[in-house]
């Protein structure tokens, strides 16, 4: 597993655009058959990825759980959030099986032991991402589709920002310890997300990009408002935002991310804003 310890803001000003890719850029979440995972240490967030092909994949296949969560079973302290951006597939908790089409999102409580991924069909695998924070209590595992997640249409297409927000993880669909997740869609001829930017000191955030043509990138901007930096992403890759950097972004083509929250609190509208003119 990849350890990703905190960076702070000061330091993040003096690195270099390898050094920067290194800290926060999560790349190859879909291997075949096999569950990629990367810990932060920024609120201990996990980020997994999992692309069953040929068989039935466990959510810790070649990981030392003990090792690194100090505990038995992942989920034993933890809950995780799951989106399919693939084929058609079907995760196992506990015996229990929820099938995924495209967009699904499944959350899994705290106390699941037993995880289990697997395709529809091979030639067209799931693709599942996951995201994972600690728990303090169990609450209802759930399927969620897309006509389940609550819709908030923002943004315009004058100022190229024309966009669903659909909350699925959000205390008004249902109960979480702390873990927030919802996909945000732009529309065609839409390119900016999360702008104007801002910061919650609060929380940490995770993006990941996907819907990107292969030939066309995301310029993801990250930093403190003052001294913004960017990262160059592709189709399928996510990245970690500290509390203290923006987190948006502008692509070449319109696109469509997942986004993840965890940290002290649940509240939407508890944000640092930052006036456009003010960014530099």
């Amino acid at each position: 597993m990849d350890i990703r310890y905190s960076a702070n803001q000061r330091d993040v000003k003096r690195y270099t655009t390898k050094e920067l890719r290194d800290e926060f850029l999560i790349t190859g979440l879909y291997q075949p058959d096999r569950v990629v995972a990367v810990y932060s240490h920024v609120d201990r967030m996990v980020t997994f990825g999992c692309m069953p092909v040929a068989k039935e994949v466990s959510l810790d296949d070649g990981i030392e759980v003990y090792a690194n969560f100090g505990t038995d079973y992942i989920l034993q302290r933890r809950e995780i959030g799951i989106f399919n951006i693939g084929g058609k597939g079907s995760i196992k908790v506990d015996g229990t099986v929820y099938e995924l089409d495209y967009k699904d999102c499944l959350y899994i409580a705290m106390g699941a032991k037993e995880v289990l991924f697997s395709s529809a069909n091979g030639e067209t695998p799931a693709k599942f991402y996951m995201v994972s924070a600690p728990a303090h209590t169990a609450y209802e595992t759930k399927l969620l589709t897309l006509a389940d997640a609550a819709k908030r249409p923002v943004g315009d297409a004058a100022t190229s920002n024309k966009r669903v927000i659909n909350q699925f993880i959000h205390p008004d669909v249902l109960k979480t310890c702390q873990l927030c997740m919802g996909m945000t869609v732009l529309e065609p001829g839409s390119v900016w997300n999360t702008m104007p930017a801002h910061t919650h000191e609060r929380r940490m955030e995770i993006y990941t990009y996907f819907e990107v043509p292969d030939d066309q990138v995301v310029f993801h901007f990250m930093g403190e408002g003052d001294e913004t930096r960017h990262i160059v992403m592709h189709n399928e890759e996510a990245v970690i935002s500290p509390s203290w950097s923006i987190h948006s972004g502008a692509g070449t083509s319109n696109y469509t991310f997942i986004w993840a929250m965890g940290g002290e609190n649940q509240e939407f509208d508890d944000m640092d804003h930052i006036a456009i003119p003010d960014l530099r």
